[in-house]
């Protein structure tokens, strides 16, 4: 099995379609003060797709079969079947197979998944946290052969900072890095990229 561990922010809900969500709730009647996210219907929920990164995104698809696992703070605020009536309904080719479990320090301390000596960044930690779920979710999916993680967070192992290039002890190696927020999975060379991890 292929798979691409999908984030949404940035990769192919871009700056442009931030906030179009309200103006869905606008038109709908608006949120209520005592309703929790999930309770907006689907369709007023979340912000846009651009249109243009769907493209690239099925056709990634279509090349190689990959399945999507939802890496995204999405997951948390819709079932995997709303996620995956909310990609058909803005064009994506297929469905989410699954979605990456929240990091629960505690308990994935205890079982020895994360050392207890990790060290931690206040800088980092988002993507040190998104790092372990994906982590986790591929050894307990023992039959994935290819797989590829996009993100506009960094989470690779090379990164470029003030003082040069770096090398992390923790990161991804098949990561795909989307920095450009109003380009994302649609920035010259980041198909390719993907293509690489997964054909």
């Amino acid at each position: 099995m292929k798979v691409i561990f999908l984030d949404n922010d940035g990769v192919i809900c871009l700056a442009n379609n931030w906030g179009s969500r309200h103006k869905k709730q606008k038109n709908w009647g608006g949120m209520r003060l005592s309703m929790r996210g999930r309770e907006i219907p689907l369709e007023y929920r979340f912000d846009n797709f651009d249109q243009k990164a769907v493209k690239v995104l099925n056709d990634i698809l279509e090349k190689t079969d990959a399945e999507i696992v939802v890496s995204s703070d999405w997951r948390f605020h819709a079932t995997i079947e709303e996620l995956g009536d909310y990609y058909e309904s803005q064009g994506i080719i297929k469905r989410p197979y699954s979605v990456t479990e929240k990091i629960n320090f505690k308990d994935w301390s205890e079982e020895g998944f994360i050392s207890e000596d990790f060290q931690w960044s206040r800088i980092d930690s988002l993507e040190q946290e998104r790092h372990f779920e994906i982590m986790r979710w591929l050894g307990q999916n023992p039959s994935v052969t290819n797989w590829v993680a996009i993100d506009d967070l960094n989470m690779g192992i090379n990164i470029n900072t003030s003082w040069g290039r770096t090398n992390r002890d923790w990161g991804l190696s098949n990561f795909v890095w989307t920095p450009r927020d109003w380009e994302g999975i649609k920035q010259s060379g980041v198909k390719e990229k993907i293509l690489d991890f997964l054909m």
